[in-house]
Protein backbone atom coordinates (compact mmCIF):
# COMPACT_ATOMS: atom_id res chain seq x y z
CA UNK A 1 0.00 0.00 0.00
CA UNK A 2 1.45 3.35 -1.09
CA UNK A 3 1.57 6.35 1.24
CA UNK A 4 0.08 8.89 -1.14
CA UNK A 5 0.95 12.54 -0.80
CA UNK A 6 -1.92 14.82 0.17
CA UNK A 7 -1.86 18.07 -1.77
CA UNK A 8 -1.22 20.95 0.63
CA UNK A 9 0.31 23.64 -1.59
CA UNK A 10 -0.79 27.22 -1.01
CA UNK A 11 -2.22 28.93 -4.13
CA UNK A 12 -0.94 32.26 -2.79
CA UNK A 13 2.67 33.36 -3.03
CA UNK A 14 1.78 36.20 -0.67
CA UNK A 15 -1.68 36.67 0.83
CA UNK A 16 -2.25 40.26 1.97
CA UNK A 17 -5.62 39.48 3.54
CA UNK A 18 -8.09 36.63 3.28
CA UNK A 19 -8.79 35.77 -0.35
CA UNK A 20 -6.60 38.52 -1.80
CA UNK A 21 -2.94 38.40 -2.69
CA UNK A 22 -0.37 37.36 -5.27
CA UNK A 23 -1.27 33.93 -6.66
CA UNK A 24 0.86 31.36 -8.45
CA UNK A 25 -1.75 31.26 -11.21
CA UNK A 26 -1.32 34.94 -11.98
CA UNK A 27 2.45 34.61 -11.79
CA UNK A 28 2.33 31.79 -14.34
CA UNK A 29 0.78 34.15 -16.90
CA UNK A 30 3.42 36.78 -16.20
CA UNK A 31 6.28 34.29 -16.49
CA UNK A 32 4.83 32.87 -19.69
CA UNK A 33 4.59 36.30 -21.28
CA UNK A 34 8.13 37.18 -20.14
CA UNK A 35 9.51 33.96 -21.64
CA UNK A 36 7.81 34.65 -24.97
CA UNK A 37 9.05 38.25 -24.88
CA UNK A 38 12.63 37.13 -24.31
CA UNK A 39 12.56 34.83 -27.33
CA UNK A 40 10.69 37.28 -29.55
CA UNK A 41 13.05 40.13 -28.76
CA UNK A 42 16.03 37.88 -29.39
CA UNK A 43 14.61 36.77 -32.74
CA UNK A 44 13.85 40.36 -33.70
CA UNK A 45 17.46 41.38 -33.05
CA UNK A 46 18.60 38.42 -35.16
CA UNK A 47 16.19 39.57 -37.93
CA UNK A 48 14.30 36.28 -37.89
CA UNK A 49 10.89 37.92 -37.51
CA UNK A 50 9.24 40.92 -39.22
CA UNK A 51 9.55 43.05 -36.10
CA UNK A 52 11.81 45.78 -34.87
CA UNK A 53 13.27 44.83 -31.47
CA UNK A 54 11.13 47.34 -29.63
CA UNK A 55 7.93 45.96 -31.13
CA UNK A 56 8.06 42.61 -29.36
CA UNK A 57 6.47 44.15 -26.27
CA UNK A 58 3.75 45.79 -28.39
CA UNK A 59 2.82 42.50 -30.04
CA UNK A 60 2.67 40.77 -26.67
CA UNK A 61 0.44 43.51 -25.27
CA UNK A 62 -2.11 42.87 -28.01
CA UNK A 63 -1.78 39.07 -27.79
CA UNK A 64 -1.74 39.04 -23.97
CA UNK A 65 -4.89 41.14 -23.64
CA UNK A 66 -6.56 38.96 -26.25
CA UNK A 67 -5.55 35.84 -24.32
CA UNK A 68 -6.98 37.05 -21.01
CA UNK A 69 -10.21 38.38 -22.52
CA UNK A 70 -10.67 35.39 -24.79
CA UNK A 71 -9.91 32.93 -22.02
CA UNK A 72 -12.41 34.52 -19.66
CA UNK A 73 -15.15 34.97 -22.27
CA UNK A 74 -14.56 31.44 -23.54
CA UNK A 75 -14.93 29.98 -20.06
CA UNK A 76 -18.07 32.00 -19.37
CA UNK A 77 -19.74 30.94 -22.62
CA UNK A 78 -18.54 27.33 -22.90
CA UNK A 79 -18.43 26.20 -19.27
CA UNK A 80 -20.51 28.65 -17.21
CA UNK A 81 -23.45 29.40 -19.47
CA UNK A 82 -26.01 29.23 -16.65
CA UNK A 83 -24.10 31.70 -14.47
CA UNK A 84 -23.66 34.02 -17.46
CA UNK A 85 -27.38 33.84 -18.27
CA UNK A 86 -28.26 34.78 -14.69
CA UNK A 87 -25.74 37.60 -14.57
CA UNK A 88 -24.21 38.96 -17.81
CA UNK A 89 -21.56 40.68 -15.69
CA UNK A 90 -20.28 37.25 -14.61
CA UNK A 91 -17.70 37.45 -17.37
CA UNK A 92 -16.01 40.27 -15.45
CA UNK A 93 -15.86 38.36 -12.13
CA UNK A 94 -12.27 37.31 -12.71
CA UNK A 95 -11.64 36.92 -8.98
CA UNK A 96 -13.96 33.90 -9.03
CA UNK A 97 -11.58 32.12 -11.42
CA UNK A 98 -12.27 30.34 -14.67
CA UNK A 99 -10.28 30.51 -17.91
CA UNK A 100 -10.73 28.39 -21.05
CA UNK A 101 -7.65 27.54 -23.08
CA UNK A 102 -9.66 27.33 -26.31
CA UNK A 103 -10.98 30.85 -25.75
CA UNK A 104 -7.49 32.07 -24.87
CA UNK A 105 -6.12 30.72 -28.16
CA UNK A 106 -8.86 32.50 -30.11
CA UNK A 107 -8.16 35.68 -28.16
CA UNK A 108 -4.44 35.52 -28.98
CA UNK A 109 -5.35 35.12 -32.66
CA UNK A 110 -7.62 38.17 -32.58
CA UNK A 111 -5.05 40.29 -30.74
CA UNK A 112 -2.29 39.27 -33.15
CA UNK A 113 -4.52 40.01 -36.14
CA UNK A 114 -5.24 43.49 -34.80
CA UNK A 115 -1.51 44.16 -34.31
CA UNK A 116 -0.70 42.86 -37.80
CA UNK A 117 -3.41 45.05 -39.35
CA UNK A 118 -2.30 48.22 -37.54
CA UNK A 119 1.41 47.69 -38.21
CA UNK A 120 0.93 46.22 -41.71
CA UNK A 121 2.78 42.98 -40.95
CA UNK A 122 2.16 39.42 -42.11
CA UNK A 123 -0.36 37.87 -39.75
CA UNK A 124 0.62 34.26 -40.48
CA UNK A 125 4.29 34.89 -39.75
CA UNK A 126 3.53 36.67 -36.47
CA UNK A 127 1.11 33.91 -35.52
CA UNK A 128 3.81 31.34 -36.18
CA UNK A 129 6.16 33.03 -33.73
CA UNK A 130 3.58 33.01 -30.94
CA UNK A 131 2.51 29.42 -31.65
CA UNK A 132 6.13 28.26 -31.46
CA UNK A 133 6.58 29.91 -28.06
CA UNK A 134 3.06 29.71 -26.62
CA UNK A 135 3.47 26.15 -25.28
CA UNK A 136 5.92 27.53 -22.70
CA UNK A 137 3.09 29.61 -21.26
CA UNK A 138 0.72 26.64 -21.39
CA UNK A 139 3.18 24.52 -19.40
CA UNK A 140 3.54 27.18 -16.71
CA UNK A 141 -0.23 27.59 -16.43
CA UNK A 142 -0.77 23.85 -16.02
CA UNK A 143 1.81 23.73 -13.25
CA UNK A 144 -0.10 26.58 -11.59
CA UNK A 145 -3.30 24.51 -11.92
CA UNK A 146 -1.51 21.77 -9.96
CA UNK A 147 -0.38 24.19 -7.27
CA UNK A 148 -3.97 25.44 -6.99
CA UNK A 149 -5.19 21.86 -6.54
CA UNK A 150 -7.71 22.22 -9.37
CA UNK A 151 -8.48 20.31 -12.58
CA UNK A 152 -7.45 17.09 -10.88
CA UNK A 153 -7.33 13.70 -12.51
CA UNK A 154 -9.36 10.51 -12.27
CA UNK A 155 -9.09 8.07 -9.38
CA UNK A 156 -6.07 5.79 -9.67
CA UNK A 157 -3.65 3.69 -7.64
CA UNK A 158 -0.42 4.54 -9.48
CA UNK A 159 2.52 5.23 -7.13
CA UNK A 160 2.69 8.92 -8.03
CA UNK A 161 -1.02 9.60 -7.43
CA UNK A 162 -2.01 12.59 -5.30
CA UNK A 163 -4.85 13.13 -2.84
CA UNK A 164 -6.56 16.46 -3.56
CA UNK A 165 -8.54 17.66 -0.49
CA UNK A 166 -11.19 19.36 -2.64
CA UNK A 167 -11.84 16.24 -4.73
CA UNK A 168 -13.91 14.23 -2.29
CA UNK A 169 -16.48 11.80 -3.66
CA UNK A 170 -20.18 11.92 -2.82
CA UNK A 171 -19.69 9.35 -0.05
CA UNK A 172 -17.06 11.53 1.62
CA UNK A 173 -14.08 9.40 0.64
CA UNK A 174 -11.03 11.00 -0.91
CA UNK A 175 -9.11 8.51 -3.06
CA UNK A 176 -5.81 9.31 -4.79
CA UNK A 177 -5.96 10.71 -8.31
CA UNK A 178 -3.79 11.25 -11.35
CA UNK A 179 -1.90 14.60 -11.23
CA UNK A 180 -3.37 15.28 -14.67
CA UNK A 181 -2.32 18.93 -14.51
CA UNK A 182 1.32 17.85 -14.74
CA UNK A 183 0.53 15.46 -17.59
CA UNK A 184 -1.02 18.40 -19.41
CA UNK A 185 2.03 20.56 -18.71
CA UNK A 186 4.06 18.02 -20.68
CA UNK A 187 1.58 17.04 -23.42
CA UNK A 188 0.24 20.53 -24.12
CA UNK A 189 3.36 22.48 -23.19
CA UNK A 190 6.88 21.14 -22.96
CA UNK A 191 6.55 18.36 -25.55
CA UNK A 192 4.79 20.70 -27.95
CA UNK A 193 7.53 23.31 -27.57
CA UNK A 194 10.24 20.68 -28.11
CA UNK A 195 8.59 19.70 -31.41
CA UNK A 196 7.55 23.10 -32.73
CA UNK A 197 10.60 25.22 -31.89
CA UNK A 198 13.14 23.38 -34.11
CA UNK A 199 10.63 23.01 -36.97
CA UNK A 200 9.74 26.67 -36.78
CA UNK A 201 13.38 27.69 -36.86
CA UNK A 202 13.93 25.94 -40.21
CA UNK A 203 10.78 26.47 -42.29
CA UNK A 204 9.78 29.63 -44.15
CA UNK A 205 6.19 28.80 -44.97
CA UNK A 206 3.88 31.33 -43.27
CA UNK A 207 1.21 29.65 -41.19
CA UNK A 208 2.87 26.23 -40.93
CA UNK A 209 3.78 26.53 -37.26
CA UNK A 210 0.25 27.67 -36.45
CA UNK A 211 -1.20 24.71 -38.32
CA UNK A 212 1.12 22.30 -36.53
CA UNK A 213 0.24 23.89 -33.20
CA UNK A 214 -3.49 23.41 -33.78
CA UNK A 215 -3.05 19.77 -34.81
CA UNK A 216 -0.54 18.81 -32.09
CA UNK A 217 -2.27 20.75 -29.31
CA UNK A 218 -5.45 19.00 -30.30
CA UNK A 219 -3.77 15.61 -29.94
CA UNK A 220 -2.06 16.50 -26.65
CA UNK A 221 -5.23 17.91 -25.08
CA UNK A 222 -7.38 15.03 -26.32
CA UNK A 223 -5.00 12.39 -24.94
CA UNK A 224 -4.42 14.21 -21.64
CA UNK A 225 -8.15 14.47 -20.96
CA UNK A 226 -8.38 10.69 -20.58
CA UNK A 227 -6.64 11.08 -17.19
CA UNK A 228 -8.54 14.19 -16.12
CA UNK A 229 -11.77 14.13 -14.16
CA UNK A 230 -14.52 15.90 -16.17
CA UNK A 231 -15.63 19.18 -14.63
CA UNK A 232 -18.65 18.89 -12.34
CA UNK A 233 -21.87 19.53 -14.21
CA UNK A 234 -20.30 19.25 -17.65
CA UNK A 235 -21.56 16.63 -20.13
CA UNK A 236 -19.67 13.49 -21.08
CA UNK A 237 -20.37 12.46 -24.67
CA UNK A 238 -20.72 8.80 -25.70
CA UNK A 239 -19.96 7.86 -22.11
CA UNK A 240 -16.26 8.75 -22.37
CA UNK A 241 -15.61 12.02 -24.28
CA UNK A 242 -15.28 15.18 -22.17
CA UNK A 243 -16.36 18.61 -23.32
CA UNK A 244 -12.71 19.64 -23.53
CA UNK A 245 -12.01 16.75 -25.90
CA UNK A 246 -15.01 17.63 -28.05
CA UNK A 247 -13.83 21.23 -28.44
CA UNK A 248 -10.40 19.96 -29.44
CA UNK A 249 -11.59 17.96 -32.45
CA UNK A 250 -12.26 21.04 -34.66
CA UNK A 251 -8.81 22.38 -33.75
CA UNK A 252 -7.18 19.16 -34.92
CA UNK A 253 -9.16 19.06 -38.17
CA UNK A 254 -8.37 22.71 -38.97
CA UNK A 255 -4.69 22.09 -38.23
CA UNK A 256 -4.43 19.01 -40.46
CA UNK A 257 -6.22 20.69 -43.37
CA UNK A 258 -4.04 23.79 -43.01
CA UNK A 259 -0.85 21.68 -42.97
CA UNK A 260 -1.90 19.98 -46.20
CA UNK A 261 -2.61 23.32 -47.89
CA UNK A 262 0.48 25.18 -46.66
CA UNK A 263 2.87 22.30 -47.39
CA UNK A 264 2.04 22.65 -51.09
CA UNK A 265 2.97 26.32 -51.17
CA UNK A 266 6.54 27.47 -51.89
CA UNK A 267 8.65 28.92 -49.11
CA UNK A 268 8.39 32.70 -48.67
CA UNK A 269 11.57 33.82 -46.88
CA UNK A 270 10.89 37.46 -47.80
CA UNK A 271 7.91 37.45 -45.40
CA UNK A 272 10.30 36.98 -42.48
CA UNK A 273 12.48 40.01 -43.23
CA UNK A 274 11.98 42.95 -40.86
CA UNK A 275 10.51 46.07 -42.48
CA UNK A 276 12.68 49.16 -43.02
CA UNK A 277 13.14 51.08 -39.76
CA UNK A 278 11.01 54.18 -39.27
CA UNK A 279 12.63 57.46 -40.36
CA UNK A 280 14.61 59.21 -37.67
CA UNK A 281 12.96 62.23 -36.10
CA UNK A 282 14.42 65.60 -37.07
Amino acid sequence: MFAYWTHDLDPFIIEFWEGFGLRWYGLSYVLGILAVYWFLNRWARAKRVPLWPGEASDLLLYAGLGMVLGGRIGYSVLYAGEALARDPLYVFRIWEGGMASHGGIVGIGVGTALFAWKRKRNYLVLGDQLCALGPLGVAMTRVANFINGELWGKVTDVPWAVIFPAARLADGSNPPRHPSQLYAAVLEGLLLFAILAPIHKRHRRPGLTMALFFALYGVGRFVGEFWREPDVGQPVYFGWMSKGQAFTIPMFVIGVVAIAVIARRPAQPDRYVPPPPPPAAD
